[in-house]
């Protein structure tokens, strides 16, 4: 059937504007106005996105699957105690589908491409608090239950959302009407030292991270005596550790593509690794979660704060809507913009 349609042109790097290069990748490109049907019919064409598209889209139901078993399986409509885990798992299937889908139609015009990352930016802050909120219930030491820290922990993670949703946002453009408005979308790291607009993005997404396994980390790797939670769940917690680096590396470093350029364009650039290895991470990550759950459980129960409302689903609905307060402020130039130029071509 496939055979039947025509799929689209690929490009070079010096065919499409600078706004969708990517380093080191020479082919590969998509047109810089496809259409919604060329998007979707070019994941099904090898490109320098399809297996960015599909090693996140693949894995957003196996995430969906896992979520499926716990509303199920557990009483989750009376067991606070599951709530965190569905927070969690919630964010583990918007994360690698607000991906997949940005990566899809990012090449539907400029603008587009702007505001699908601002989508994907969002998701992965809000996985960020699904974390932060499953740490607090499960994996915390026994130490810091209870403890100041433990108390203002997922408060602090929700205003992290914001700040990681706004900084990274802020890293494509600048500020909106400020530094960009419907006349200027050049992208922020274009206008000042290449490197910018990169190593702001890495700092959005390492303050959530690093803030969030701060219990972990002293669990794991500071703790020593009593309440310190040595358990059989901590080799998957390791086993996440070490993929989380090895992803943000990838993501930094721009390897191996950067050391053979146009040599991994289709497959093994870093942006598929840094999927893969992300993804993998998650899944133990996940493993983890719910091997401490269980074992924790009673001991949990008897002295940790109660789960709440508004410690779980409430916080993940005060992030999501802040965050979607956020891309829309950074959005509003750009759809003003597009709204504006088919208002000019209807006069004309």
């Amino acid at each position: 059937m496939l055979s039947l349609i025509k799929l689209p042109r690929v490009f070079t790097i010096n065919q499409v504007p600078k706004v969708f290069h990517e380093d080191s990748i020479i082919s590969g490109y998509r047109h810089p106005r496809s259409s919604a049907t060329d998007c979707i019919l070019s994941l099904f064409q090898l490109t320098n996105e399809t297996l960015n598209i599909w090693t996140h889209f693949l894995p957003t139901w196996y995430f969906f699957w896992k979520l499926l078993t716990v509303v199920l399986m557990q009483d989750v409509w009376r067991d606070s105690f599951t709530w965190p885990l569905l927070v969690f798992l919630m964010s583990c299937c918007v994360y690698p589908l607000a991906s997949s889908c940005a990566h899809t139609f990012s090449t539907m015009s400029t603008r587009a491409r702007h505001i699908c990352f601002f989508f994907d930016y969002g998701a992965l802050s809000l996985y960020s608090l699904g974390s932060a909120i499953t740490y607090s219930a499960y994996v915390i030491p026994d130490k810091w239950v209870n403890s100041l820290f433990h108390q203002y922990y997922i408060p602090i993670a929700v205003l992290n959302t914001v700040i990681c949703t706004a900084l990274a946002c802020y890293s494509r453009l600048g500020l909106p009407y400020i530094q960009y408005n419907h006349d200027i979308i050049k992208r922020l790291s274009e206008c000042k030292s290449p490197k910018f607009g990169k190593f702001l993005r890495i700092l959005a997404f390492a303050l959530p991270y690093l803030f969030d396994n701060i219990p972990l980390f002293y669990r794991l790797f500071l703790c020593v005596g009593e309440g310190c939670t040595d358990n059989n769940t901590n080799p998957l917690h390791h086993t996440h550790i070490v993929m989380a680096f090895l992803t943000a590396f990838l993501f930094a470093t721009h390897l191996p593509e950067r050391l053979a350029p146009g040599s991994f364009d289709y497959i093994g650039h870093s942006h598929q690794l840094f999927h893969v290895f992300g993804i993998i991470g998650t899944h133990f990550q996940m493993e983890a979660m719910e091997q401490d759950m269980v074992m924790r459980r009673p001991w949990l129960l008897t002295y940790s704060l109660p789960i709440t409302f508004t410690n779980t689903l409430g916080a993940a609905l005060l992030s999501v809507t802040l965050s979607l307060g956020i891309i829309f402020l950074f959005s509003l130039p750009l759809l003003w913009s597009a709204t504006r130029g088919e208002h000019t071509e209807k006069k004309t």
